[in-house]
């Protein structure tokens, strides 16, 4: 089972990745990292997702391996597809926030790329639950 959390466990924000390394060479790259989309989606929702491409898009066989109703996989692929579109939303917010700063004065063109070059702030999954 996919166990990732990606919020921190002290105060509950978006957890990034810091550093990468090879394990077979060795060669570490450090550095912040946003992590993808789909990594901030719920364990549950993930594993939806990757048992849905595993069966070609079909969501009848999606049904018949979990045991539920077509209508089922239906509502729980809307649910991801809404939460998708959520995370989508709070990146492209968070962006258009940093222009509004940079166009009211508050911040300088320099600090506005810096702004706009650091991963979002995504929701956590415990905000991510408030979505249908």
């Amino acid at each position: 089972m996919d166990a990732f959390k990606n919020e921190c466990p002290n105060c509950g924000h978006a957890m990034v990745v810091n550093d990468l390394a090879c394990p077979d060479c060795g060669v570490h790259v450090t550095g912040t990292v946003a992590l993808p989309r789909l990594a901030h989606l719920v364990p549950e929702d993930r594993e939806f997702i990757e048992l849905f491409v595993l069966a070609s898009g079909s969501l009848k066989e999606v049904g018949q391996v979990l045991g539920i109703s077509y209508p089922s996989v239906r509502q729980r692929l809307d649910r991801v597809i809404a939460r998708l579109s959520a995370l989508r939303g709070a990146k492209e917010q968070e962006r258009l926030a940093v222009l509004e700063r940079l166009e009211r004065n508050e911040i300088t063109a320099q600090e506005a790329v810096q702004l706009l070059k650091e991963p979002a702030d995504l929701p956590t999954s415990s905000q991510k639950e408030d979505i249908p």
